[in-house]
C-alpha cells in the first residue's frame, strides 16, 4: 500500500483569530508584540555617543596650541578651553585625552572624519567653517580685532587703513566678517596665512613686517603684554560666542551633556571664576609698564635672580612669583625707601622685618628672604579650604593691605551674598573699605582697598611675563631676545609649517577613537 508522504503531516484547522481571543486580549497581544519588537531593535541598535564614550572611559579632544585654547605651561597642560574640557571629562567620569593639531584646518578635518569627540579651536559658532558641525557655546565671546604696529600710521577705523594689506590667519573667525567688510570697502586688501598662527601674526606686527592685521580679541588680551608695539585699532564685528565643535555624524547625547555642563558651571559661579583666572588681570599692564618691566627683566633682574631662586626654593615657592612681588614692591631696587618708612627690595616695614628676623632691610638677600618668609606666614593664614590659585591671590592681598582688612572684605562679600572664598568676588568689595558707609561696619575700619586689587593684578601680570621669558616652553610660545622688547622667533629661526588643507591630516591624527 502506498502511502502519501504528505499524509504524515497533521492537518491543523485554522480558525479566525477573533474567535480564539477576546478584543481585550487582542490589545494586550499587540502591546506585548510592540514592546518585544522595540526591545529587540533596541538591543540591535548602536549605543549613543555618550554611552559609548563612558564605556570606553575616554573623552577624545582635538585642540590647537594657543594661550586661550591649549598649551603646555609650567605645571603641564593649560589654557581656558583645556580647563573647561578637563572639568567636563571629570563631570562625565572619564579620562581626557587631547591630541594637538597645528591649525584649525586640521581640527576641522579631524572632526569631519569623526576622529574626535570635541574640537577646541577658539572658533565662534557663527564662523563660516563651523556650519557643517554641531556647536555648543562656552559663554566666552570673541571679536575680530584689527591691530597695527604703533610705530606706523594709526588704524583706528576702516578709512585709516589706506593701501596697507590686512593679514589674518586662515581657517579662523575672520573670513566671514572680512568678506562683509570688503563688500562695503572693495578697495581694501586682505591676505590669509594658512601657515601662521596668531602668535606668528603678532610677532610680524610687533617687528613691523606686517603693518596691519586681524586677530581674535581673546588672543590679543592674553598676549598683548608680550608684544608692546602691537596696538589695538577697532573691532570688525560684535562679540560672538566661542563654541565647542562636535562632528555632525554624532548623535546629540554628548552635545546635550555639554550644554548641561555649561549651564551648571554658570549657575554655580565656577565658569566666571575660571574666566577671571585667565582674563581677569589682563588690563593692569599698559604699554609703558610692559616695556619698562621687560627692560628690567633683562638688565636689573640678573643681579638678583639667583637670590630669588635660592630663597624661593627654601620656602617652597615659585621663584618667579617671589620676583614678581619684589618688582611690584621696589622695581628690584635694594635701596628703595618710601615716605611711609618701608624700605628695601621687598619694602618691609620695621615691625615686619623684626617679626621675620631681618636686621638689615637694605641688604637685598636678607630683604628677599624676609619677604618670602613673611609671604609664607601670610599664605598659611589663609583658610586651607580655599583652593588655588585664589588662596595665593588672597595671600598677596593680605601681604599688601593686612589680613584683618582682607577678612573685613570677605565678610562684606559674604553679607552681600557673594562667595568669600573667591578672589573674583572679594576683589569687588576691597575698594569699599575706603568708604565710610562700608568701613564703619567692619572690625578693622578704613583701608585703601583699591590698592590690594591693583597690587594682586599687577603681580599676576608680572608673573605671566616672567613665566614666558624665564621658563623653556614649546616652540610656539618661546620668546626670542631682541634689543628692547620680547618677540617670537623670526622667520629664519623657526621654519613655517606647510599649508594644511582640510584634506590633509597627519597620520597621528587620522585615527578614529574606538567610540566613533
Amino acid at each position: 500500500m502506498s502511502v502519501n508522504q504528505f499524509s504524515l503531516v497533521p492537518v491543523v484547522q485554522v480558525r479566525p483569530i477573533r474567535r480564539l481571543f477576546r478584543p481585550s486580549a487582542i490589545r494586550r497581544l499587540r502591546y506585548a508584540f510592540v514592546l518585544g519588537l522595540a526591545g529587540f531593535l533596541g538591543a540591535c541598535s548602536k549605543p549613543s555617543t555618550l554611552d559609548e564614550l563612558k564605556q570606553e572611559g575616554v573623552l577624545h579632544v582635538i585642540a590647537r596650541p594657543s594661550t586661550s585654547v591649549y598649551y603646555e605651561g609650567r605645571d603641564g597642560p593649560s589654557g581656558f578651553e583645556y580647563e573647561l574640557a578637563k572639568r567636563f571629562a571629570a563631570e562625565l567620569g572619564v579620562e581626557l585625552r587631547v591630541r594637538v593639531a597645528e591649525n584649525n584646518g586640521q581640527i576641522l578635518s579631524v572632526l569631519n572624519r569623526g576622529y574626535a569627540h570635541i574640537g577646541l579651536a577658539g572658533l565662534a559658532s557663527s564662523a563660516a567653517n563651523t556650519e557643517k558641525l554641531k556647536t555648543v557655546p562656552t559663554s566666552l565671546t570673541v571679536q575680530s580685532t584689527l591691530i597695527y604696529n604703533r610705530k606706523s600710521d594709526s588704524a583706528r577705523d576702516v578709512e585709516s587703513i589706506g593701501t596697507r594689506t590686512v593679514h589674518y590667519v586662515a581657517d579662523s573667525n575672520h573670513p566671514k566678517f572680512i568678506a562683509e567688510l570688503t563688500q562695503l570697502y572693495p578697495e581694501l586688501k586682505f591676505e590669509a596665512h594658512p601657515d601662521l598662527d596668531t602668535a606668528g601674526i603678532l610677532e610680524r606686527v610687533e617687528s613691523g613686517k606686517f603693518k596691519v592685521a586681524v586677530i581674535d580679541s581673546t588672543e590679543l588680551a592674553l598676549n598683548q603684554v608680550f608684544f608692546p608695539n602691537v596696538k589695538k585699532g577697532f573691532n570688525l564685528n560684535k562679540p560672538q560666542p566661542i563654541a565647542w565643535l562636535f562632528p555632525s555624524q554624532q548623535d546629540d547625547t554628548l552635545v546635550n551633556a555639554a550644554r548641561q555642563f555649561f549651564s551648571k558651571l554658570q549657575a554655580n559661579g565656577k565658569l566666571d571664576q575660571l574666566k577671571e583666572r585667565f582674563y581677569g588681570h589682563l588690563d593692569r599692564l599698559n604699554y609703558v609698564g610692559a616695556r619698562t618691566f621687560v627692560y628690567h627683566v633683562r638688565n636689573r633682574l640678573p643681579t638678583y635672580e639667583l637670590s630669588f631662586q635660592t630663597t624661593a626654593s627654601k620656602y617652597d615657592m615659585d621663584w618667579r612669583l617671589l620676583a614678581a612681588i619684589g618688582y611690584q614692591e621696589s622695581h628690584w631696587r635694594p635701596n628703595a625707601v618710601s615716605p611711609t618708612g618701608v624700605r628695601g627690595m621687598m619694602m618691609l616695614t620695621r615691625n615686619t622685618a623684626q617679626y621675620v628676623g631681618i636686621d638689615n632691610r637694605l641688604d637685598p638677600e636678607k630683604s628677599i628672604d624676609g619677604g618670602a618668609r613673611y609671604f609664607q606666614m601670610v599664605h598659611d593664614q589663609i583658610p586651607a579650604d580655599i583652593p588655588e590659585p585664589d588662596r595665593t591671590w588672597f595671600a598677596l592681598a593680605s601681604y599688601n593691605v593686612g589680613y584683618g582688612h582682607l577678612e573685613d572684605a570677605r565678610r562684606l562679600a559674604e553679607g552681600a551674598g557673594a562667595n568669600p572664598d573667591r578672589w573674583i568676588d572679594v576683589m569687588e568689595y576691597l575698594p569699599l573699605l575706603s568708604q565710610k558707609k562700608w568701613y564703619s561696619k567692619t572690625k578693622y575700619g578704613y583701608a585703601r582697598g583699591h590698592e590690594p586689587v591693583v597690587y594682586v593684578q599687577n603681580i599676576r601680570r608680572y608673573f605671566d611675563v616672567l613665566a614666558w621669558m624665564k621658563q623653556p616652553l614649546s616652540s610656539h610660545e618661546q620668546l626670542a631676545q631682541q634689543d628692547d622688547i620680547p618677540s617670537l622667533p623670526s622667520d629664519g629661526a623657526t621654519p613655517a609649517s606647510p599649508p594644511m588643507s582640510q584634506g590633509s591630516i597627519p597620520s597621528a591624527l587620522s585615527i578614529a577613537p574606538p567610540t566613533l
